[in-house]
């Protein structure tokens, strides 16, 4: 594993000089010293190094569909177009609580060991999506020991798209104090277990958007779900010190400026679900009656913090969120979010109507010239240390 420092900054000091290079040095010789894990048979790295040493392999991913994430037959051509297709570094997969937390303090993380082993063993990386919102109506976001005790306000609430009474998906109750620290307790046993494999890549949250609530939420309530998200995502970040964390951000416009500047202070990465080329709210400017849209967050944080990107079904289909856009190429996509955005990860959703476009774009050359696959390769600077 190669270590990859930060420059000094500009003001810095003689002192402070001597122990940026002290650390840089206890840090390389801390991942330089590995031992070997067996798991599944198969020999990995595991890294050691200290908070703020992460992990770093930016670059083109493949989020597979969710209903195939368990399926041999799914998985096998997955990977053979892995192998096929030396820009995709990895795979990003989904995750909800309840797959994953059988009842209280059970917790059963066979299929991302799985997957984790199967990914190593072809070099690849795995990422993961831990959902606190799902789209649909037949999807058990929670454990039943959340939905069945009072105490957890069965902890979910439905919501809509566009503000009508259908059910369009649903949302976890994150204001309850009992439903954070209980999903704290998850992302701590996941940390544990997956913080320290040479192969996993990262873990994120999905988007801050809460939709169009069926039952109205109270100012109170709004107030407490994104300090808990907020607290929620201090944990990831300490329970993944050498793994890149991060955020799916896209709505309120209010809550970006402070959301954005805490992902940033605490070492973790700016996300968005969508790469909507023409979508109003996200490219909105700002005035000073309104604030901006996410999108306006992303080029000046370049080189700051480490900045992702999702291309979802819809964004294949539609630059806008209103469907009033038009249909762009995957190249348009492409150069959207590494070109306007600056992103340094851009997750593509293996559509079944899009993925041949998506590979046929990443085998170009363009996307073959060095293993970010053309997007930015820059350590972070809310990073101590990049290790690749």
């Amino acid at each position: 594993m190669r270590v990859i420092s930060h420059r000094e900054p500009k003001n810095s000091t003689s002192f402070s000089m001597v122990v940026r290079q002290m650390h840089s040095i206890l840090v390389a010789i801390l991942f330089i010293i590995s031992m070997i894990w067996i798991s599944f048979g198969t020999a990995h790295a595991v890294v050691v190094g200290t908070p703020g040493s992460v992990k770093w392999h930016p670059g083109h991913y493949y989020a597979i569909m969710n209903s195939g994430k368990n399926k041999p037959d799914y998985l096998q051509q997955v990977y053979s177009e892995l192998k096929d297709t030396p820009a995709l570094r990895g795979m990003q997969v989904r995750y909800n609580w309840a797959e994953l937390e059988k009842s209280f303090g059970v917790y059963d993380f066979t299929s991302i060991e799985e997957r984790l082993a199967e990914l190593a063993a072809r070099n690849k990386r795995l990422i993961i999506l831990l959902e606190l919102k799902s789209w649909g109506t037949d999807t058990d976001l929670v454990p039943n020991y959340v939905t069945n005790d009072p105490i957890y306000e069965q902890g979910i609430f439905a919501f809509s798209r566009d503000g009508s009474d259908t059910i369009t998906g649903s949302n976890i109750k994150l204001w309850n104090p009992m439903v954070r620290d209980r999903l704290a307790a998850l992302i701590s046993a996941l940390g544990k277990r997956f913080n320290s494999h040479e192969h996993f890549e990262g873990i994120g949250l999905t988007e801050t958007s809460l939709g169009y609530p069926i039952i109205p939420l109270t100012s109170t309530q709004k107030a407490d779900y994104y300090d808990n998200l907020l607290v929620i995502n201090k944990k990831m970040r300490a329970s993944f010190p050498n793994t890149m964390t991060f955020q799916f951000t896209n709505h309120p416009r209010w809550l970006l400026t402070t959301l954005v500047d805490d992902l940033k202070g605490m070492g973790s990465a700016l996300g968005c679900p969508d790469v909507f080329i023409e979508d109003p709210g996200l490219n909105y400017p700002g005035n000073k009656w309104s604030p901006p849209g996410l999108y306006t967050y992303y080029p000046k944080n370049s080189g700051l913090m480490p900045l992702t990107v999702k291309v979802e079904p819809a964004n294949y289909r539609n630059t806008r969120w209103d469907n009033k856009g038009y249909q762009p190429t995957v190249s348009e996509l492409l150069n959207f979010a590494r070109d306007n955005l600056k992103v340094n990860y851009i997750f593509w959703v293996r559509d079944l109507g899009y993925y041949k476009k998506v590979l046929e774009t990443l085998s170009l050359r363009q996307q073959n010239s060095n293993p970010s696959g053309g997007l930015n390769s820059t350590c972070p600077e809310n990073y101590t240390t990049c290790i690749d």
